[in-house]
């Protein structure tokens, strides 16, 4: 079955999308929905393994110390130069990260960023910059692990440490902090989710695929998080690869990322809730058509790395 081309959604001609590979593209057909006033009221039930679920957010309270009067500011100037340096920004469609042409000097800075991180004593800090500090390392660890084992065609492929994703880094210690070992799953799922109740952090944390929300162009800090997380919800959602009107014949729903479904929890628990998280950032056109048909028939996601220059094979 032929859902669409990847030139509509990701900004680049590719062959039209057929769903016969599940390595790459995760799809889930939960048909239409006969009760649409029961949306805004009822869970959303979810069919299959309840492995589809992502990991539970659980509070890690070693995390919680903070200083709500602290000034002090978190240098994130080595990543967001990196940023500058090697995000390919593609207006409308996805940015992709030139991993290709990253030099040994230029890991080096990477890793001495990361090791600067890793020496911040951030319970001491104010909960804007501490939101700001767990974004950027996150982030920066994603782009590290891939060049480690680049070249690579989906980050999936770096199988240290998997999860509900399958292979992946995610679960692997990469760095420490405060004398604790964290892995991108405890950033994630015992930090970020638990501690701030923000969904829009799902727009700002990069997995180095297509189908994730854009890798943020420039470093995130306490003063522009704000502004980031905003512009970040409002560019994904209004991407077809985050909310796509399904047309032909009847009305068949909406189309959405897959990252509506591991974490509905975080966007009210339901799909009322949910459908009202998206249009809050539709665009008038988007949200004409989500009004026509406020419910979700598909879910996809595209595990192919975000390379400037993707490995062929």
């Amino acid at each position: 079955m032929i859902l669409h081309d990847r030139e509509s959604v990701y900004g680049r001609a590719r062959p039209a999308l057929h769903f016969r590979d599940m390595t790459d593209i995760d799809r889930v057909n939960i048909g239409r929905r006969g009760f649409l006033a029961l949306a805004a009221t009822l869970p959303l039930a979810f069919a299959g393994n309840p492995a589809a679920a992502a990991p539970v957010s659980r509070l890690w309270e070693r995390w919680l110390p903070h200083e709500p009067e602290a000034r002090y500011r978190i240098d994130h100037q080595a990543w967001d130069a990196f940023l500058k340096r090697f995000l390919v920004v593609v207006p409308g469609g996805v940015n992709r990260f030139d991993y290709g042409a990253v030099t040994p000097a230029d890991r080096a800075r990477l890793d001495r960023y990361l090791g600067d991180l890793g020496q911040v004593l951030i319970s001491q800090y104010n909960r804007d910059e501490q939101f700001a500090f767990w974004l950027n390392l996150y982030n920066a660890l994603v782009v590290r692990v891939v060049l480690e084992h680049y070249p690579v065609a989906s980050i999936r492929e770096i199988d240290i440490g998997g999860s509900i994703f399958g292979a992946g880094p995610w679960s692997a210690k990469l760095i420490e902090v405060e004398e604790e070992s964290l892995s991108l799953d405890d950033i994630e799922h015992r930090i970020l989710r638990p501690i701030w109740k923000d969904p829009r952090l799902h727009y700002v944390i990069n997995c180095a695929a297509l189908g994730c929300p854009q890798l943020p162009a420039r470093a995130m800090t306490g003063r522009n998080c704000e502004e980031m997380l905003e512009q970040a919800a409002q560019a994904f959602i209004n991407h077809p690869r985050g909310v796509t009107p399904l047309r032909g014949g009847l009305p068949r729903g909406l189309l959405v990322s897959k990252i509506y479904d591991w974490y509905l929890s975080d966007f009210g628990g339901y799909e009322g809730a949910l459908i009202e998280h998206l249009l809050r950032y539709a665009e008038p056109a988007l949200a004409r058509e989500i009004e026509i048909t406020p419910y979700v028939s598909e879910y996809a996601y595209d595990w192919a790395l975000n390379d400037s220059n993707p490995v062929s094979g």
